[in-house]
């Protein structure tokens, strides 16, 4: 602590080896020296009133002529803001100054104890392991990550900003002299190397390496922190959006993959990862010629008639449903999130060996977007779904029950198996699986049907991963299946707001629509989605054969009072996406 009580005792600090470094003028450092005394007595965070006021006097406004120093200083990076809502300097005034509380910044600190702020670079000399090459990757995923901050609180080209630029680019130079002088793999470089990852994209795998090692769920996994680290300005922010986007480079390729999470405001943020295939390659690498393709399971469903592959197109901001229903809804997307499935296998909660599962009920009646959301679930999930009709399963498995309800879950996880990917299974109409069984004197097929149930309960039972089973009627259910079931959503009617909001999705934009037409007044009838999609439908059918149809809210009132009084057959529509 030498070089701290020679700064707090000098009495002309320009003699000192650090008034060069500080890059000040004399009436800076002397607040800087004041502030230093004030810091070791425990009184770090000082307003800049009080501050001016042990130099200038107050009296005859003298403070206010020298509040450009404290800016100075803030601008240097010496000083920062000690308050919760910190302005950056360039859009703050001097004004603003006076009653704002500052306190030493770490990188002064840092600079009156070890007497220089100089970066020491690592010798020019090859890397002895990976781990090495590792430690200053990680620097300079530390650097970038200050740089931002300084950028965020400072003018871009504020002294501390170009401080830390020059840092960063002298390190990134050394890294590279050091790669070239190894003569040894280094794992790493082959792999971006490999997969042809130009430098901002190795940043990004770097810092999420980074954050993979150090077990860190909180610092820079969400898409707008890792932008920042690789983009110098808005524009490059804009433009480097595209590297984590589905097509990109990273993620089409496996390289990372992501969690979506709702926020408080009803959006969607996605968490970035290094998937646990990817990690292990990096560590343990492996001869090309050994490396097996992952089979697509597009291919393989094609090869049999059980289950029908969906590719969810629409997420759950596309789905209108009622406010009930979506509140559990963002509840269940936060449980399956992988940082809480992480904690729940910490606590012992979790068995660890197991990936995310949950074994969920969908009812209520029909139209209400019970299997549309199943699909928008998956694509929020970043899966794909495998769907089985269970409606055909007594016409399908008639004297072979128990050996063809196995067989629905034998097929699923061998195709997981063989893909190496783990898809939502979806049961459409479970109502057949899930009703109460028979008791007391039963029939020969009443028998085969609570045969096929217990077996269905058992695969039930034994499940790994996410099944989503849909039904119109919950009080049927029986309890056994109920207990096994760890998310039960009811799907209710959409409220009026939602009706509106129904109609406006699903009105095409090119019907000739008359001027007097009033939603409001079709939104007053309460129909499910699936109905008002019909009523649509319908309408256009009936006024298709005109000459010059017009749509008036009275044609659509008389297909409502059809529906509502059912003088025409249902046809079921499940979901109503925009």
């Amino acid at each position: 602590m030498k070089n701290v009580i020679e700064f707090i005792e000098s009495k002309d600090i320009t003699k000192l080896g650090i008034y060069s470094q500080l890059k000040c003028e004399i009436e800076e450092v002397n607040i800087l020296q004041y502030l230093t005394k004030q810091y070791i007595i425990a009184n770090d965070t000082l307003l800049v009133l009080d501050i001016l006021s042990e130099f200038y006097d107050l009296k005859v406004y003298e403070h206010l002529d020298k509040i450009f120093l404290i800016k100075n200083l803030l601008e240097l990076g010496w000083v920062i803001q000690s308050n919760f809502s910190a302005t950056k300097i360039s859009e703050l005034s001097q004004l603003e100054l006076i009653n704002t509380p500052i306190k030493l910044s770490s990188s002064f600190l840092k600079l009156l104890e070890v007497g220089s702020l100089e970066l020491v670079l690592p010798e020019v000399k090859e890397y002895s392991d990976h781990l090495e090459y590792l430690q200053d990757q990680f620097f300079k995923i530390d650097l970038a990550q200050q740089l931002n901050i300084v950028k965020h609180n400072f003018d871009e080209n504020s002294p501390n900003a170009n401080r830390l630029r020059s840092k960063l680019i002298l390190l990134e130079n050394r890294i590279k002299e050091r790669v070239e002088t190894t003569k040894t793999t280094i794992m790493l470089e082959e792999f971006f190397k490999e997969n042809e990852l130009n430098e901002q994209e190795q940043m990004i795998f770097l810092a999420l390496l980074k954050e993979e090692y150090s077990g860190s769920d909180e610092s820079i996994r969400d898409m707008n922190s890792l932008i920042a680290l690789v983009s110098s300005d808005d524009y490059e922010k804009i433009k480097f959006r595209t590297l984590l986007e589905e097509s990109g480079n990273l993620i089409s390729n496996n390289l990372i993959d992501y969690d979506e999470m709702l926020t408080p405001f009803g959006g969607i943020n996605r968490n970035f990862y290094i998937p646990e295939q990817i990690l292990y390659k990096i560590s343990h690498p492996i001869k090309k010629e050994t490396r097996q393709r992952k089979i697509k399971l597009d291919m393989l469903i094609s090869e049999q008639e059980l289950f029908e592959l969906i590719e969810p197109k629409k997420s759950l901001d596309d789905v209108v449903l009622n406010e009930k229903t979506k509140n559990t809804l963002d509840l269940l997307l936060q449980q399956v999130d992988k940082k809480v499935v992480d904690r729940l296998k910490k606590w012992g909660i979790k068995d660890k060996k197991k990936s995310i599962d949950a074994r969920i009920i969908f009812y209520g009646v029909a139209g209400t977007g019970k299997t549309i959301t199943a699909l928008a679930l998956a694509k929020s999930l970043k899966r794909q779904i495998l769907s089985f009709d269970c409606s055909k399963i007594l016409s399908m498995y008639v004297g072979e029950s128990e050996k063809n309800v196995r067989k629905i879950f034998d097929e699923y996880k061998e195709l997981c198996t063989k893909t190496k990917s783990q898809p939502i299974l979806l049961l459409n109409e479970a109502d057949q699986f899930l009703s109460n069984r028979v008791s007391g004197q039963i029939s020969g097929s009443d028998k085969m049907h609570n045969q096929m149930q217990n077996i269905f309960l058992e695969q039930i039972e034994n499940f790994d991963g996410i099944l989503i089973a849909t039904t119109n009627l919950l009080d049927n259910i029986d309890k056994a299946f109920s207990r096994r079931f760890n998310y039960k959503i009811e799907f209710l009617k959409p409220e009026l707001e939602q009706r509106k909001i129904l109609w406006e999705k699903l009105l095409p934009k090119d019907l000739p629509l008359s001027d007097d037409f009033d939603i409001e007044k079709l939104s007053i009838a309460k129909l499910t989605g699936g109905q008002i999609e019909l009523v649509i439908k319908n309408t256009a059918y009936k006024l298709a054969i005109q000459d010059e149809p017009i749509f008036k809210t009275s044609d659509f009132i008389e297909e409502i009072l059809k529906e509502e009084k059912s003088m025409f057959d249902k046809e079921k529509k499940m979901g109503f996406f925009s």
